[in-house]
């Protein structure tokens, strides 16, 4: 077992324990598993987005559990709940068996009922940075979708509106209503 991870190469060869990690600068984060709800949630967003990727060839989608590396020195890899990348990034890939070298265009994030949601809005900053378009926080106890396109450019959507993410994944609009089976 390794005692000290802290980087991407060290995160791929942690011997498989039962849990999920992330690397966030260096240093390896235990992440929870997720219940049933959270689990029911993200797979209804995961489908309706890999539906109409799939539908359209607009790109490739990721399940949770995939991880994206975000900076070196010190190594970030990130998992979000959702991820959609666009075709043209998905060419520039000779190998997709390891984490995937970039950060997504889209990464979905859905707050677990133990995650401080200021916690998973520091997430949603952390893709942005690294160069993620748009980030969607899904909130089950109130039935939103936190929309961040930048540090400044959020929108928070109640269950009766639409989502428009059109300028990173063509077409791509769903009431928010339907993230919440």
């Amino acid at each position: 077992m390794i005692t000290q991870v802290r980087t991407a190469e060290q995160l791929a060869q942690l011997p498989s324990d039962g849990n999920r990690y992330e690397l966030v600068e260096g240093v390896l984060i235990m992440m929870s598993p997720a219940g049933g709800r959270h689990g029911r949630i993200a797979g209804r967003v995961f489908k309706l987005l890999a539906n109409h990727v799939d539908d359209h060839a607009l790109g490739c989608t990721f399940a949770a559990e995939t991880g994206f590396l975000l900076a070196r020195n010190p190594d970030t890899v990130r998992a979000p709940d959702a991820a959609f990348v666009s075709q043209d990034k998905m060419a520039s890939l000779e190998d997709d068996s390891g984490f995937l070298p970039f950060a997504p265009d889209l990464a979905v994030e859905v707050v677990s009922p133990t995650d401080p949601f200021a916690a998973v809005e520091q997430k949603a900053f952390h893709w942005l940075n690294a160069g993620t378009r748009l980030v969607l926080i899904v909130e089950p106890a109130s039935e939103t979708v936190h929309a961040y396109r930048s540090r400044s450019n959020i929108t928070v959507l109640n269950a009766t509106e639409w989502l428009d993410a059109t300028d990173v994944i063509p077409g791509w609009k769903v009431q928010v209503m339907h993230f919440f089976p």
